[in-house]
């Protein structure tokens, strides 16, 4: 009998659980699970067979950890829908002699300089970039591709450290913003000047085994305030007629990368109609996108992603044909939480409200950018589901106003 058995390279912070808790139960559904991690488990152990705590960025600690795992178990691959840890995977996946893709073309797609290049060279549509590594180089840049630009770590993630620039005069702070999110990059501390590309953006849920790629789902996105780009709403739609014309960039800029296996993000945006290409993310996006994929066309993207990882068809057979919209709850102001929740007697009578989830409490400190990011800024989000995008997001809006969430600002020195 073939192993049935899986290695997943996971965080463990609290966030991990509710963003990605929904992952591991897909997952060990069908699939026993062995799990490298920085601390020991404790919601993960219900899904679990085994584990080996070890730091994933300390790559000798890494391999002794996948050694240990291997000679106990008969592994069939290995995984990870952790983004900073996409090549530590691949180069894991490598020494204990598991399919994979190779961890130079991981470092391709996290070094979104490279990804450029790639796209360029292979015809894909894609936004005007340049590497700057001072605030001149930045100047000459923007003055090169056009105000308005966009300024972003070249291998960062969640749109950490990305900004909009309008003018010459906010090209400083701007840099000094991109710039400390990008020292903290493995990949590369570069940081990227780009055209700014005008139109909605979406995102292309992707599934790619042996060089096949089938997009999946269109996530359609709302964003926050300017000049920062954080997401604070997702919608996607089994019906949405956008798939089809947006599916063949996705498909090329995978094959560009060279990416050959896995699940896959891909953000775009369309320009007078026309999709342009952010980036490829290769690995199940964010937010929560996998569930709502799973609700709307029951596709189930982590246990694509944990096929593919041991070479096996993912079945993509869609079996629903609904719609599923996310709203990321952000407070209007950096301080500390001093009210947050939600209408029980509402949830209880809403079958559409698929679920609330608070990942901060009543004390806590919450800093929006650009002292913060997504990380230090959201305090949890709400799931509606419906027939259309269009009925799931209006009734995220009916939702939204059940909830409450307050924030006092923090005391100026002088009081």
């Amino acid at each position: 009998m073939p192993s049935r058995t899986l290695l997943v390279v996971s965080t463990s912070s609290s966030e991990t659980e509710t963003y990605r808790g929904y992952c591991l139960e897909a997952v060990a559904a069908s699939w026993d699970v062995v799990l490298i991690t920085p601390a020991e488990p404790t919601w993960e152990r219900e899904f679990i067979a085994d584990f080996e705590v070890a730091d994933p960025n300390d790559a000798q600690a890494l391999a002794e950890a996948g050694q240990a795992l291997a000679e106990r178990h008969d592994l069939a691959g290995v995984a990870t829908w952790t983004e900073w840890y996409l090549v530590q995977t691949a180069r894991l996946a490598r020494r204990l002699g598991l399919p994979s893709n190779s961890p130079e073309v991981m470092e391709a797609a996290r070094n979104k300089a490279t990804a450029r290049t790639l796209f360029a060279r292979h015809g894909v549509p894609s936004a005007s970039s340049m590497t700057a590594r001072s605030l001149l180089e930045a100047a000459l840049a923007a003055e090169t591709i056009g105000y308005p630009i966009v300024l972003k770590p070249a291998a960062s993630a969640g749109s950490i450290g990305v900004i909009r620039v309008n003018r010459a005069e906010e090209l400083r702070a701007a840099f000094e913003f991109a710039a400390a999110a990008a020292r903290d990059g493995i990949e590369s501390t570069q940081v990227l000047v780009e055209e700014y590309l005008h139109g909605p953006e979406i995102s292309v849920e992707c599934v790619t085994h042996r060089g096949h790629t089938t997009a999946v789902a269109v996530t359609r996105k709302i964003l926050g305030a300017p000049p920062y780009f954080e997401e604070v709403a997702h919608s996607i739609d089994a019906a949405d007629p956008l798939l089809d014309q947006v599916a063949p960039i996705a498909t090329a800029a995978i094959k560009a990368l060279g990416i050959t296996d896995g699940v896959q993000h891909v953000e775009m945006r369309l320009v007078n109609g026309r999709p342009r290409l952010i980036e490829v993310n290769a690995r199940i996006g964010g937010d929560m996108i996998g569930h709502l994929t799973r609700i709307a066309t029951g596709v189930d993207l982590a246990r694509a992603a944990a096929d593919a990882a041991c070479d096996q068809a993912p079945d993509l057979t869609p079996t629903r044909s609904g719609a599923a919209a996310i709203r990321l709850l952000y407070p209007s102001t950096s301080g500390t939480l001093t009210s947050c929740g939600f209408d029980k007697g509402f949830a209880a009578q809403t079958p559409w409200l698929e679920r609330v989830s608070f990942q901060r409490t009543v004390g806590d400190t919450v800093v929006l950018p650009p002292a913060g990011d997504m990380f230090s800024a959201r305090v949890g989000f709400l799931i509606t589901t419906g027939p259309t995008a269009e009925i799931a997001q209006t009734r995220a809006d009916e939702a939204l106003a059940h909830l409450t969430l307050t924030v006092e600002p923090p005391r100026s020195p002088a009081a």
